[in-house]
């Protein structure tokens, strides 16, 4: 482009190249010209230059004839100096002489402007143009933007060693390790490995970290790339960079293709009527699912995918030869989070009491980027304190850092609203330790923390893996325990609890709606809303059955915060001592907190 932008100004700057201009004008314009400081010279009548002073030199015929008969010619060299000889001048003015004058304009200038404007409108395409194609110029605009991790020469390559927590999702992709390694052995015993193999969990959970570690594991080619990057603002882009990833994976099979957020191209089709984006998200899948089985081989080339929302996906996609196996990245366990605890940690200088099995206890549903997060901000807490090392305090400050947000102590609040935080946490925490099947109590706090001018706090003492209706029932009544205080002592209520309302409505709901827990409904679900497609029309429910619901999940509340307010009223001297303690220390242990309410 800048070549023939270049070829262009020359061409014409060689038809146009802005002689100077020639013009005759006569001796008193001459000298007017020359007392305004404009740059002349004489073309036919000479103007010699000598030490700075201009003299025109000339002739002029006089009334006479020579011998011969031809006019008699006077020779004249007169100094041009404004102001100086005008006796001189008047005479050569009275005598019309007239002088050719070429004016001197530099072509430069032009030029420059000619210049400047052409390097403005190659700004303009670089910009548009180059810039979108992702500053590799204009060939590579269909060119997929894979980065290549090239085996054995990657100095920073992640093996199953840099993998923890995920011990059952690791040995299911171990044969694909193997394989790379030794294609052969599959194939005598007429075995085929899988084309794809989806990695399926919630966020942070290392579906990433493992499709590294096998290509680690197994020192081959890993092309890796997001969904986005085959996302452009032109038609037909994203299909072609599809095509030459698979065309480069294949030179140099066997490798891997990895791709991250596959479900922002590999939705489901939603039909011919698609207009927009959709159209255009469908050409990428159509050429990927082309690529991975069609008529053309793909031997050695394994596409590893991940995904937190495989419900999004194209049944396509997800069929036999195609992407074969879904792998599932779960949370971590207990076992799993210590094993991860322990790896991230190992960078990190500990004080004595510092215990990671205690840490691993207090974060069930941590994943592993939620606990390497936890140590870097246990670790710049520590700095901060300028410790000698991580102990177990700030690694508890961490967790509830992370958890429910940074205390803010310097938030001003009046008395009024610390008694009042005081009643409502005070609420909470009694029932916390009165309900049978609530979560242990781990801390409460009327200090501000994240955008809660108080919390209170509870920690399973293993693994969620199942919840019974009692579990949510004693839930609902947690929530409903600081507004039933809030009224019983201050005689009012505050916005304090509209998250408590909300949590309440929505657990009250799910119990009806999606785990039949309803004696009302009893075993059947009911599909929200918000939950169902175009597709899946007429709606899951009739109206009548919604007015049925939502009586339902205010009589389940109802139930729900009456028995927490016979609860709070029961034991309404505790809660009174309770709240007195906040007041007086702002955060109390849970174990304190039971210590006070058992006596």
């Amino acid at each position: 482009m800048i070549a023939l932008v270049t070829v262009a100004f020359f061409s014409m700057y060689r038809m146009n190249p802005n002689p100077p201009q020639v013009r005759e004008i006569t001796l008193l314009e001459f000298y007017q010209a020359m007392e305004q400081g404009k740059l002349v010279e004489p073309v036919t009548r000479v103007v010699d230059r000598d030490e700075g002073e201009t003299f025109l030199t000339g002739e002029k015929e006089l009334d006479k004839l020579d011998e011969k008969g031809n006019p008699v010619k006077e020779h004249y060299r007169v100094a041009l100096v404004p102001g100086e000889n005008e006796a001189t001048m008047g005479d050569l003015l009275n005598n019309s002489i007239k002088v050719v004058v070429k004016e001197r304009k530099s072509a430069f200038s032009p030029f420059l402007t000619q210049l400047l404007f052409f390097a403005g409108i190659t700004a303009l395409l670089y910009f548009f143009i180059y810039r979108r194609m992702g500053g590799e110029g204009m060939f590579s605009f269909g060119k997929s933007k894979a980065k290549v991790l090239t085996g054995k020469e990657d100095k920073n390559k992640v093996t199953f060693a840099d993998v923890a927590g995920v011990d059952e999702a690791r040995e299911e992709v171990q044969e694909i390790v193997e394989f790379l390694k030794d294609p052969s052995s599959f194939k005598r015993l007429g075995g085929r490995i899988p084309k794809g193999v989806l990695l399926v969990g919630p966020p942070g959970t290392g579906k990433t970290l493992l499709a590294k570690a096998i290509a680690g594991e197994a020192q081959v080619p890993f092309f890796a790339m997001s969904g986005s990057d085959f996302e452009e603002m032109f038609v037909g882009v994203g299909a072609s960079r599809m095509r030459d990833v698979f065309s480069e994976a294949k030179k140099r099979a066997p490798c891997i293709i990895f791709i991250d957020e596959i479900d922002s191209i590999g939705q489901k089709r939603t039909g011919a009527g698609a207009l927009g984006g959709s159209r255009y998200n469908e050409q990428t899948l159509n050429t990927m699912l082309v690529e991975m089985d069609g008529f053309d081989a793909n031997e050695g080339v394994i596409v590893i995918a991940a995904t937190n929302r495989p419900d999004t996906l194209d049944a396509a996609l997800l069929r036999p030869g195609r992407f074969d196996r879904q792998v599932v990245v779960e949370l971590p366990t207990l076992k799993g989070r210590e094993e991860i605890l322990k790896l991230h940690g190992a960078r990190i200088k500990f004080a004595n009491d510092a215990d990671l099995t205690r840490v691993a206890r207090g974060t069930p549903g941590f994943s592993g980027a939620d606990l390497a997060n936890l140590l870097n901000e246990a670790a710049l807490l520590a700095v901060r304190k300028k410790l000698d090392g991580v102990d177990m305090a700030t690694l508890d400050e961490a967790r509830d850092k992370v958890i429910w947000g940074r205390e803010r102590k310097s938030a001003g609040y009046s008395q009024k609203d610390r008694e009042t935080t005081a009643w409502h946490e005070a609420g909470h925490a009694l029932l916390q330790v009165l309900l049978p099947d609530a979560d242990p109590l781990h801390k409460v706090t009327i200090i501000p923390r994240g955008r809660s001018l108080g919390a209170t706090m509870a920690l399973p003492e293993r693994d969620v893996l199942n919840r019974t209706r009692k579990q949510f029932l004693a839930e609902i009544r947690l929530c409903c325990g600081g507004r039933i205080a809030e009224e019983i002592f201050t005689g009012d209520i505050s916005t304090g609890a509209a998250q408590d309302i909300a949590q309440a409505t929505r657990i009250a709901r799910e119990m009806i709606c999606r785990y039949g827990m309803s004696k009302r409904f009893g075993f059947q679900a009911f599909m929200e809303p918000s939950q169902f497609s175009a597709q899946d029309l007429p709606p899951a429910f009739s109206e009548e059955t919604s007015r049925e619901i939502d009586a339902e999940v205010k009589r389940t509340i109802d139930e729900a915060y009456a028995d927490a307010r016979r609860m709070i009223e029961k034991n309404r001297d505790k809660l009174e001592a309770l709240a007195k303690a906040l007041i007086e220390r702002e955060t109390m242990d849970g174990r304190d907190v039971e210590a006070m309410v058992r006596a």
